[in-house]
Formats: structure tokens, sequence, C-alpha cells
């Protein structure tokens, strides 16, 4: 199965549009978006790699295959540093949130018919968050490792915005995430507007890795998410 590699439009800092991939499911007969179907998800990376990153490749593939259409997108600061060929750091928070309301817009008009979900890798799942509580057109939310707070700065929760989402939410969370401590998290998932699902993956850490004793193989860890999310969406969006 290839994922169709497209360009979204965006107007920020020389940078006029973004790579984009969408992983259709098979009977989608190269990405045609109909009406009725199941969802289109809005996949955004997190800020260490860009949507070529193994990680979401894998997760769009398979959840592709479970009838499920994906669309990838680099943010602004990705695509400068894949045509430059070099790592960048990410940009700010207006920044990020302008290019992803774009790549949204964009899949709005390309599934105009169908339901959407903003879902996101750490950092990318925030910015579609923040979308949320601001009101955007959106089903549902998908977190891959929602970052709450910095590594080491319980002080610092980026939940204030909680309330204000009214979608249904899935959380999917290592026990040994450094940057979401489940004992925050619990209680701050109780001011959530919408209803949440929270799904952890024991001794998983913010990436997902297990340790070796762990037993378990990455390929393994990453199928219980997509199995997740592939129930997770059936349950909430019935047929």
């Amino acid at each position: 199965m290839s994922a169709d590699e497209l360009q979204i439009p965006v107007d920020h800092a020389g940078v006029q549009w973004v790579s984009a991939r969408l992983d259709a499911p098979p009977q989608a007969g190269g990405g045609a978006g109909g009406e009725g179907g199941r969802s289109v998800l809005l996949l955004a990376h997190g800020a260490g790699a860009p949507l070529t990153s193994p990680f979401l490749a894998t997760v769009a593939e398979g959840l592709a295959a479970r009838g499920l259409a994906v669309v990838r997108f680099n943010y602004a600061y990705a695509e400068r540093g894949a045509r430059e060929g070099k790592r960048r750091p990410p940009d700010r928070k207006p920044a990020l949130l302008a290019v992803h309301a774009s790549a949204l817009e964009w899949t709005r008009e390309r599934f105009p018919e169908r339901r959407l979900l903003l879902a996101g890798k750490s950092m990318g799942g925030r910015m579609g968050s923040y979308l949320a509580a601001e009101g955007c057109e959106a089903a549902g939310l998908v977190f891959f490792g929602y970052p709450l707070h910095p590594p080491g700065r319980l002080d610092q929760p980026r939940s204030e915005h909680f309330g204000a989402i009214a979608q249904p939410a899935l959380f999917l969370q290592g026990t040994r995430d450094a940057l979401c401590d489940l004992e925050l998290l619990r209680p701050a998932l109780q001011t959530f507007g919408g209803k949440v699902t929270l799904h952890e993956i024991a001794e998983a850490d913010h990436d997902f890795g297990l340790p070796k004793s762990a037993g378990r193989p990455r390929q393994e860890v990453l199928a219980e998410l997509v199995e997740t999310l592939d129930r997770w969406e059936a349950a909430t969006f019935p047929a």
C-alpha cells in the first residue's frame, strides 16, 4: 500500500507549501474521499521528526489497512529542514497553529463528507488540542503521547485548555513517559470537556519504546496503538 505524495499550501516564513502524504484504504481508490465511511485522521508529527518518521509511517499504514484514511503533513520548520537537509528547531506556537489550521482546511476540502479526527504525536497532538479548544471543526482527537509538561517540570502543566475541548478524545500514553506524569494526567482529564478514553502502554516511554526487560518488540507495541485507535473510532462513531 503506497501513500500519495501531496502538497498543502501555506504561507509562513518563505514556505509556500508543506509536504503531505495520504495513506488511503484500498477501497478508497487512491485516496478519493466519498460520503460516509470511516474517519479521516489528520496526523501531525512531533517536535523531533517530520511526517516521514518511522513511527508515523507505521501508524498511518496500519490504520489505512484497517479502513481509516490518514493525512500526514510537515510543519513549516520541518519542511525547511527537509529541503535543507538539516534538523531545525520547532517554530513558535502561533506559526505551528497556522500551518496546522491550513492542513485541517485542506483535509476538510478534500474529504467534505467524511468525519475528521485531529491526531498527533506529542507536540502535534498538543497543537491539535489547541485548535479544538478554539472551536475548529473536528469530530474527535487522538493523542500519541500527550506532552503534559516539559521534562522534569511537573509545575508547568499544559492542560489549561482541556475544559474548552468538547470532542471525545483518546489518550495513548506510556507509563514511563517523561513528558507526561500519569498521576498528573488523570486529574487533568477530569477537567476535559469531552468524553475521554485513556489507554496506557505499560513501561513505554514518550516514544513508546520499552526496555529490553519488557520482552515486547516495538512492532507489537505499535500494533497495539493501531488496534486501540481502530476500536475506539469504531465504538465512538458507530456506523
